[in-house]
């Protein structure tokens, strides 16, 4: 029964249209990046340059791999976070909101069950989203670079300089993909929190990019540094590890154990303040 409610909710997650606005914007901003990268001679040459300075061959390392990793920070750090909180905002809101939510809950479904079933909804949604981003990343960089040689990973932000081989390469690439559903996760989790909230779809989503920034400016300010460990975006990026040699394994399972805490405790205030909401009136 639990699977076919699931079916169900699933159904309607993905037959709502702004469901693949994250996609779309996904595939837009890589598209746009991509040939920018391979068309333009500034940001080629600086990719070479880069590669250079840290004594790397560029006809090694210029491959399919190295640019969808290029195309994948600024989407991961920014785009994601958001597109992971809209759908987290709709799933318990803009039921509310519509009026659907009255007559799920005049059936016989606890409103703990209603909501966990919203929230596997949104985790298999999270995870479909960082596919599309990784699969189209690869794919479509693959038609303008050569898709053997290596991986060269450069992230100022988190002082990472990596080169990878054959298939290490790949293996870092899905690795980190599986890891950033962690951060899609995190960011429904939270945005879903709020939208068990008496508010509209659009506050839930706000509300949860609101308190993403505020962790991202906290996180950035040097005065905050000793403080780190208590953001919820330092632990976001749990992924970039995956570009680091040798894998730091147990900040990994610091981060991930911390994200699990985190999308427990939102889950837990959602479902408290759903509870004593009077809905059926």
């Amino acid at each position: 029964m639990f699977l076919l409610q699931l079916r169900n909710e699933l159904w309607k997650l993905f037959g709502k249209k702004r469901t693949y606005i994250g996609s779309a914007m996904f595939l837009l901003a890589q598209s746009i990046l991509i040939l920018f990268l391979k068309y333009g001679r500034g940001p080629s040459h600086g990719i070479a340059r880069d590669m250079e300075r840290n004594g790397f061959p560029v006809a090694h390392y210029l491959t399919n791999l190295t640019v969808a990793c290029i195309a994948l920070v600024p989407i991961a750090y920014f785009m994601l976070p958001l597109y992971a909180s809209l759908v987290g905002g709709d799933l318990v809101a803009k039921e509310a909101e519509d009026g659907t939510l009255r007559m799920i809950l005049s059936r016989p479904i606890t409103r703990l069950r209603l909501l966990v079933l919203k929230w596997v909804a949104g985790v298999i949604f999270s995870f479909t989203l960082v596919v599309t981003l990784g699969l189209f990343g690869a794919l479509f960089t693959g038609m303008f670079y050569p898709v053997t040689g290596g991986l060269f990973v450069v992230l100022p932000p988190e002082h990472i300089i990596g080169a990878f081989e054959g298939a290490t390469a790949w293996e870092r690439f899905i690795a980190v993909h599986v890891l950033m559903t962690a951060e899609a996760c995190s960011m429904m989790s939270l945005a879903f929190m709020f939208s068990c909230f008496n508010v509209k779809p659009a506050a839930a989503t706000i509300l949860a990019i609101s308190f993403f920034f505020i962790s991202v400016i906290m996180n950035s300010l040097p005065y905050f540094q000793d403080w780190q460990e208590w953001f919820l975006v330092h632990h976001l990026y749990v992924w970039s590890n995956f570009f680091r040699d040798p894998v730091p394994w147990w900040k990994i399972g610091e981060s991930l154990s911390i994200l699990a805490g985190y999308n427990l405790t939102f889950f837990i205030i959602g479902a408290a303040v759903f509870q004593t909401r009077d809905i059926k009136s």
